[in-house]
């Protein structure tokens, strides 16, 4: 591409961007609107114009998947020589290159985690060392570390920012459980992933001709997520500056929901305070997402901003054309919620929508669990983000043995996406997924995506006008797996809000939407709330075509109903807000319904722990209020209930019809059978 093909790709904005070739630049980008793009086409176009040679450039981000997404745009616009890293992985690799030369030796090993070192070192000043209070203390160790927090100042930082001291502690036994910390270290000759960032920023400050060195090499800094910056992060980068202006940030404070973990948007707020000559370009054009979607994380960011005072954030306006209307629902339980989100997937998948474009998000991890059993209850492939890595994977291991055993004797005249099909048949890969569920469709699921990973592959290398080969495909294993950057696994992704950041979905379902769950209970400092509801609008911006919003009135089945929808849902539920909604339901709800749910719900688990499985598995939730709603007296009226097929009728027909009976108080009637 030459340079004005460059830019004819992009909208003015970004142009803008791309054509700010000298820093120091910042832009402000809402999500969805492209910025990857824009960044990656500044990069490619300084090169095309000859202002930055490429091994001149890094670019820096939070996750490895971002890195390698970054790396492969970067590669198909001719600019593949550019490092792009996390932060990480970029001073680690300088770390290994210098610690030789500086201090001798090989570097020490890294603690691949903190959990058995916080361990002892909670033993040894008296701390509980139980599972949850050392995973607690564990957090509070890299927060002091990242913020550049010494044991010394750890109860005036922690007092200055209102942070709760973890397990209701006193701050000064945290501060010396950070110093037992350390020694535990140095006594087991490891480092942590912080010490890895300390380490390199403290050669560069007090070593000249390693700064040099590095100075030398990279000229032109791009630093994505700025927002997520914490004051470690920003001390390297300022050491890998050295005082020079060629900084490029984008970020968007709307964003910014890591600060439990050191994480803050003050970097990108003051940048221009500290760079009064910087170029400031605003991105607002939304691509990702439908009018409705846009409109809806509008109002909940904004709202926010009025609510604290705060300055106005950044208002996105969508580009695509409309689409379905953002739908709203409130469970009667979690079950429940959970049962009709994975029947709302299941019509998503029906209707063409591929399971890996669907997302369930939630604000905690343990709120999975549901979800994977009714997911598996509707027959719908699922994957839970925050798992077993993808490339630590057993099969995954094995499949790529075959793969790079192959590339040695593969026929080059045979197609890759032939060639690498054939090979992970050797690892027990198959056309046809298998009936079951479990770790035989995780397995075949994930040897799915090395095939998939070949058809881009053969893609991408055709379009450079060569032939793709099997060795081609090892290669991209290699750098992805370098990177942890995963191949797109083809089900349903379960995610926390958190883990959600960075991705997006065509569908995407916002789940647990009540006090307590989101705001958190935990929350209970205006800046906490605040990046509580940063939390929701994330989730939304996720989306790019459909999108519910839920929550579930009680817990458990037959429970009381004394939840109510998240204070971010006020004003902006159709129609009315939902805690009248909820209110209006429980009104119409008729009480034999009630208690019909409630025995057959009872009959369920009975049945359940009679054969060893998941009450879902006996009946689907969103089936059994279906029962309760109809109370069919008989088998054919039964039959004629959504969802009870043919089997179901078979096996369990009379059970149903019997505990609908005793719920109602009804006689048996007779009927066909």
């Amino acid at each position: 591409m030459s340079p004005d093909d460059l830019l004819a790709a992009l909208d003015p904005e970004q142009r803008a961007v791309a054509t700010a070739l000298r820093g120091p630049v910042c832009v402000l980008a809402g999500a969805g609107t492209g910025k990857t793009r824009a960044l990656t086409h500044r990069i490619a176009y300084g090169i095309r114009t000859g202002v930055y040679r490429p091994d001149h450039v890094l670019a820096v981000t939070f996750t490895a998947r971002a890195a390698g997404e970054m790396r492969t745009r970067l590669r198909t616009l001719g600019a593949g020589g550019v490092q792009a890293r996390t932060f990480h992985a970029a001073a680690l690799r300088q770390l290994s290159y210098f610690w030789p030369k500086v201090v001798g030796g090989a570097p020490p090993r890294i603690a691949e985690a903190k959990a058995q070192l916080v361990a002892e070192a909670a033993r040894r000043v008296g701390l509980p060392s139980d599972r949850t209070g050392v995973r607690d203390l564990a957090a509070e160790v890299e927060w002091a570390k990242v913020s550049l927090v010494v044991p010394d100042e750890y109860a005036l930082a922690a007092a200055a920012v209102d942070r709760v001291v973890p397990g209701g502690h006193d701050a000064s036994a945290v501060a010396r459980l950070m110093t037992a910390y350390e020694q535990v270290k140095d006594e087991r000759g490891v480092i942590d992933f912080e010490d890895v960032l300390l380490l390199l920023a403290a050669m560069l400050a007090e070593r000249a001709d390693v700064g040099d060195q590095v100075r030398g090499q990279y000229r032109h800094f791009v630093v994505d997520e700025y927002q997520d910056v914490s004051p470690l992060q920003q001390y390297l980068l300022d050491q890998w500056l050295g005082g020079r202006r060629e900084l490029c940030v984008v970020g968007d404070p709307s964003q910014t929901i890591y600060s439990f973990a050191g994480a803050t948007p003050h970097h990108l707020l003051s940048f221009t305070r500290v760079h009064p000559e910087a170029q400031v370009v605003r991105l607002v054009r939304d691509y990702r997402s439908t009018p409705q979607v846009v409109e809806l994380a509008n109002r909940v960011i904004v709202a926010g901003a009025t609510e604290r005072g705060g300055s106005a954030p950044l208002e996105l306006r969508a580009q695509r054309p409309d689409g379905p209307q953002v739908r709203w629902a409130a469970y009667a339980d979690d079950e429940a919620e959970a049962a009709g989100v994975a029947a709302a997937a299941a019509r998503l998948v029906a209707d063409g929508v591929p399971a890996r474009e669907i997302a369930v998000l939630y604000r905690t991890n343990a709120q999975s669990e549901a979800f994977e059993e009714a997911l598996s209850a509707a027959g719908v492939p699922y994957q839970v983000r925050g798992g077993e890595r993808f490339f630590a994977r057993r099969d995954v291991r094995e499949a790529i043995v075959y793969l790079r055993g192959g590339a040695r004797a593969a026929d080059v005249d045979v197609p890759l996406p032939e060639a690498a099909r054939d090979l992970l048949r050797n690892a027990g890969w198959t056309d046809q997924a298998p009936a079951t569920r479990g770790a035989a469709r995780e397995r075949w699921e994930a040897l799915t995506a090395l095939a998939r990973l070949a058809d881009e592959v053969d893609a991408r290398v055709r379009d450079e006008g060569r032939t793709a080969t099997v060795a081609d495909l090892v290669t991209e294993l290699d750098e992805r797996a370098a990177a942890q950057h995963a191949p797109a696994v083809d089900g349903v992704t379960l995610a926390s809000l958190h883990a959600a950041k960075g991705l997006e979905w065509d569908a995407v379902f916002l789940t647990g939407l009540s006090e307590g769950l989101l705001p958190t209970a935990l929350a209970e400092t205006p800046d906490a709330i605040a990046e509580e509801r940063r939390l929701l609008y994330v989730g939304v911006t996720r989306a790019r075509e459909h999108l519910q919003l839920s929550y579930a009135r009680s817990r458990l089945p037959g429970g009381r109903p004394n939840r109510r929808a998240s204070r971010f849902l006020e004003g902006l539920w159709p129609g009315s807000s939902p805690r009248a909604a909820a209110r209006r339901q429980d009104a119409e709800e008729d009480p034999r319904t009630t208690l019909t749910t409630a025995v057959l719900l009872r009959w369920r688990e009975q049945r359940a722990a009679e054969l060893g499985v998941a009450p879902g598995r006996v009946l689907a939730t969103h089936v059994l209020h279906a029962v309760a709603q109809r109370r069919p007296g008989t088998r054919a009226e039964l039959a004629q209930v959504p969802g009870i097929g043919a089997q179901t009728l078979a096996r369990l027909g009379d059970d149903i019809v019997a505990a609908v009976l005793d719920a109602t108080g009804a006689p048996a009637r007779p009927g066909p059978r």
